[in-house]
């Protein structure tokens, strides 16, 4: 299958109407052509606002746009059989579906109950108030329309830590439910954030109730009797026991296939704690490389003023590269969005070289840039402000040249502050390439290949530069570097 590259088929603004699972099916053949290996798609089960929801708002995992259900049966992403076709079409195409999951709490419950809670100070969420206070809140899940279809199991009280709203008193803060579970604590294996950073939005789930524990195990084996998983991109995993997601995806690894890829979204730049959470998860699933994103972002917001040497420091693919999936920007940190941290642009095809075209970490690529997208939202002033993401055009090429040419031992060239590269050597049966790039002005990077590649003439293959370089008889030769861009030099006899 070559290098493995994952595709993130969404983004926060993709349109209401119900076409993306048909726009999954559609892309497919082209996506597999194009060299992306996996795709991972958007939580495709019923979120608290129906239609218009993007799936993190978790009501129904048993909804996979089958019930009516918050005032529609379909998903913002279209019904069920639109989304049984899209991931048979991947599957058909030889790509894996990844799936989104969205564990950590639940929203849109169907009735309220009478609760014992204490109150949290929000800043810290070690400090409990020892006063409990008799209160409703929304905490049972029922699923009417579903009549328990697919399961039987009701949520309620006894299935969650903690609220945010409260009724009689009516309130809004952070409430830990008093329950049997946890004697009155949050769970722990959880980020440090905020002293205890268990609980994030809605109704926090209770892992340490045996009965969520067991479903959440019985929905990963009946939704994979569904339709086809390749595995799993977990959600707010910072937020979740990790002794949970150690037990969960070995579950799945037994139940539904041992080489299934996982990657947690723990949103965290410091090494040490996400070395300390691979520990804790005995290693069994990859991570997003936030410190290499910000790094990516930084750079594209410095200009020539960033040294391009540093680019890689503190990053996960440094220091973890086969835990690390690197990406250079994602529906969380796009414009507008509660993580907003874009990279710029014209830094983007850098980006892009620096994770599809190196030997460590699995990249991924996201839908705005491939495809672009135009959308609007409120700021946080309320003014309504109209956003326009383009495609990266030399992101087709990009993707091309790691199936193509991404192999091989690597050598960095990474001694110029502004002018920076490296070599894939390539292997017996696939070609290597030299990538060199400048965050400034246009420069020359020399590279010494060996006598073995003596008189060999390259071209580049993204098209920036225009002409040839040929090495001499020692296969040495000064490759250029086109201003604020890449290049990538392949030998002209096989481009």
């Amino acid at each position: 299958m070559g290098n493995r590259t994952l595709f993130q088929f969404f983004h926060w603004y993709t349109p209401d109407g119900g076409e993306l699972w048909s726009e999954v099916a559609q892309k497919a053949s082209d996506l597999a052509s194009s060299g992306i290996t996996d795709v991972w798609l958007p939580p495709a089960y019923k979120g608290a606002s129906g239609a218009a929801s993007v799936g993190y708002d978790t009501y129904d995992l048993f909804d996979l746009g089958e019930f009516d259900q918050k005032g529609s049966k379909a998903t913002k992403y279209g019904d069920r059989p639109a989304f049984q076709a899209a991931c048979q079409a991947l599957n058909d195409n030889g790509l894996r579906p990844i799936h989104d999951v969205v564990l950590n709490h639940k929203m849109g419950a169907d009735e309220k109950e009478r609760v014992v809670v204490r109150r949290v100070n929000a800043d810290d969420r070690t400090q409990i108030e020892e006063e409990e206070v008799e209160a409703l809140a929304y905490t049972r899940f029922t699923f009417p329309a579903r009549q328990g279809k697919y399961s039987e199991f009701i949520w309620d009280k006894q299935c969650f830590s903690g609220v945010d709203v409260i009724e009689q008193p009516d309130e809004i803060g952070v409430f830990k439910l008093v329950n049997e579970y946890g004697e009155g604590q949050w769970n722990d294996e959880v980020d440090d954030e905020l002293g205890n950073f268990d609980y994030l939005m809605g109704a926090d789930v209770e892992f340490r109730n045996n009965a969520v524990y067991e479903e959440l195990k019985y929905w990963g084996r009946w939704f994979a009797e569904q339709v086809p998983v390749g595995g799993f991109r977990l959600d707010a995993a910072k937020h979740i026991p990790a002794w949970f997601f150690r037990d969960w995806v070995g579950h799945m690894r037994d139940t539904v296939g041992a080489d299934l890829f996982v990657v947690a979204e723990y949103w965290h730049p410091d090494m040490g704690t996400l070395a300390n959470y691979l520990d804790l998860v005995d290693k069994q699933l990859m991570l997003f490389d936030v410190a290499l994103h910000h790094r990516f972002h930084d750079a594209s917001k410095a200009g020539d003023a960033f040294d391009m040497r540093t680019i890689f420091d503190g990053s996960l693919v440094s220091s973890k590269p086969d835990h690390a999936v690197t990406m250079v920007d994602n529906h969380d940190t796009q414009p507008l969005q509660s993580l907003e941290a874009s990279v710029e642009p014209w830094f983007k095809p850098l980006a892009y070289a620096l994770i599809l075209l190196r030997e460590e970490g699995t990249p991924c690529v996201f839908y705005p840039d491939l495809y672009g997208a135009k959308y609007e939202d409120r700021k946080d002033d309320g003014d309504v402000q109209a956003v326009e993401m383009p495609a990266i055009g030399s992101l087709p090429k990009l993707l091309q040249a790691r199936q193509r040419f991404a192999y091989g031992a690597q050598i960095d060239l990474f001694d110029d502050p502004t002018v920076v590269g490296f070599v894939r050597q390539g292997t017996g049966s696939n070609p290597g390439c030299i990538v060199v790039m400048s965050n400034g002005g246009a420069g020359r990077k020399t590279v010494e290949l060996g006598a073995d590649h003596a008189h060999v003439v390259f071209k580049d293959f993204l098209g920036h530069h225009e002409g040839e370089v040929t090495t001499d008889e020692h296969g040495r030769a000064e490759f250029p570097a086109s201003a604020g861009s890449v290049n990538v030099w392949v030998r002209k006899d096989i481009e």
